[in-house]
């Protein structure tokens, strides 16, 4: 897991599992806050057959990302 901290977000690399795979994915939260995170897929069109795969792409992904918005939306 590979994590990149923003003023007032912070962002994770992570996966969602679907049907003979995994998405690879960013989760983001607020620093400090409470509740869930919000997960965002990456890379639609690709899934990995093993959870380390996805999350390396993730991961990946993770260091092109430039920010994460006041709503939680990726800024790339």
């Amino acid at each position: 897991m590979a994590r990149k901290a923003f003023d007032t977000f912070e962002a994770v690399s992570a996966v969602v599992p679907r049907e003979g795979g995994y998405y690879a994915a960013i989760a983001t939260k607020a620093i400090g806050g409470s509740g869930a995170p919000r997960f965002h897929k990456l890379l639609a069109e690709q899934t990995f057959k093993t959870a380390r795969d996805a999350d390396e792409a993730a991961a990946l992904e993770l260091t092109h990302l430039k920010g994460v918005g006041e709503d939680g939306d990726l800024i790339w």
